[in-house]
Order: structure tokens, then C-alpha cells, then sequence
């Protein structure tokens, strides 16, 4: 099963500095009907403007996936990490027993990311910082496995049957994904426009599917973001 989730419905916030689309119930937006999907609890589309950010906040019992799309994230956090990083590179914070942290756009043009929280299969671990600068071309028109469970082999590891995959496709190219029996896939539309199983969608949309196999068609250069999991 697949379904359509058009960002034209999806929950919004616009506080001056920082204009974000809620996939699911954050912050001001709340339907109870929409409060996750699987472990994803928490996924923000979020534009900061420049010399603006999140001022130093606390975390807890939440593992916190950053992908950027576009500028300079700067990160700080109580365990005396500070780095910066722009597109397509990753940052992954478990924030388990609790950590403060503050993440700032220091840059002269607008910064774009996705946040997204999975919650842990456990509370109470050990609080945990990691970062990682992928090179571009290892998702161009090929799947980039990114995150995954502490028991396989990725770059970024966390706390839940969980994997988050980039993509970047060029226009007329064609990928499958295989969703396996008892999994589920989100998948996020970053940039550009396509075909998923014959669902158009546009930029920001997202799919929900369901033990349903992926067959996607860029009908322009299109950038994804997708979110495999255990079906809940």
C-alpha cells in the first residue's frame, strides 16, 4: 500500500526566522491522527534565515537524525562538540538520558534541512554525538545507506530497527526499492518531481508505504530522502 502525502496539507510554522512544514504533529500543529509513522515520530522540513537559529535547548530519550539541504548548519552541544556542515552531509544525536544542544545558521543565505526524530527502542542510554560528511556522488542515481541499527555496518548507527537512505536521481532515470513483509517506508521528494508506483509527486510531498516495493521515475532531477523500518 502506498499513499500520497501532499505537502500542501502537512502542518506549517512561520516565526519570522524559521519556516518549517510538520510532517507529523510538532509544536503548534497537532492531529491526533498524525502523530507518527512506525518509530519517525518527528519529521521537520525547516528554512532558517541567516544569523538565526535554535538557541540552546534541551533532549531527551529521542534519536535525532539532521540531513542539510542547503547552507551551513552549526551545531554546539554539552558534550563539547561544535561543527559545521552543509548539503548532504548528516548529523546524529542520541539524546538518551539528556544533552543540551543549539544549532545556528552562521551563514549569509538561508539554510534548509530535514529533522528527523526515531524513537529508541529503549530509554535511558548513554547520550551520543556523530556527524558525517558523505561525498556527493555516492547517492547519485544509487541508493546512499546512511543510518542504520547498531547491528549493521553504516556510517551512522542508532538505537531502532531503522534505516535512512539519500538518493539523488537525474531526470529520466529509474531505481527500485524493495519493501520487504512486515517493513515500511517513508519517503520525502527533497527537490524536484517524480513518478513512485505511478503517484506523482512534487517537491516536499511524501509517500507512505506499506509492504509495497518502489519503482521511481525522475521526471526532473529529483533528491529523496527515505526512511525504512519495522511496520508498526
Amino acid at each position: 500500500m502506498i499513499t500520497k502525502v501532499d505537502h500542501n496539507k502537512m502542518g506549517r510554522s512561520n516565526l519570522g526566522w524559521l519556516n518549517s512544514l510538520f510532517h507529523f504533529s510538532f509544536a503548534e500543529y497537532y492531529n491526533r491522527n498524525n502523530m507518527n509513522f512506525g518509530s519517525l515520530r518527528v519529521l521537520n522540513d525547516d528554512l532558517i534565515r541567516p544569523h538565526t537559529g535554535f538557541d540552546t535547548h534541551p533532549h531527551r530519550d529521542m534519536e535525532i537524525i539532521t540531513y542539510i539541504i542547503d547552507g551551513e548548519l552549526t551545531h554546539i552541544d554539552s558534550m563539547g562538540n561544535e561543527r559545521t556542515l552543509s548539503r548532504g552531509q548528516v548529523q546524529y544525536m542520541s539524546a538518551g538520558t539528556g544533552i543540551y544542544h543549539s544549532e545556528k545558521n552562521q551563514g549569509e543565505v538561508p539554510l534548509r534541512l530535514l529533522q528527523l526524530w526515531i524513537v529508541p527502542d529503549r530509554r535511558g542510554y548513554q547520550p551520543n554525538y556523530g556527524d558525517h560528511a558523505f561525498d556527493w556522488k555516492s547517492r547519485m542515481n544509487k541508493w546512499l545507506h546512511m543510518v542504520s541499527n547498531v547491528n549493521l555496518k553504516t556510517p551512522i548507527t542508532i538505537h531502532q530497527d531503522a534505516s535512512v537512505y539519500a538518493l539523488y536521481l537525474e531526470k529520466g532515470k529509474r531505481i527500485g526499492f524493495p519493501v520487504r513483509k512486515d517493513r515500511q517506508v517513508y519517503l520525502v521528494q527533497i527537490e524536484g518531481n517524480s513518478l513512485v508506483n505511478d503517484l506523482e509527486l512534487m517537491e516536499r510531498d511524501a509517500a507512505e508505504i506499506i509492504e509495497e516495493s518502489l519503482e521511481i521515475k525522475a521526471i526532473s532531477d529529483s533528491h529523496y530522502l527515505l526512511v525504512e523500518m519495522q511496520k508498526q
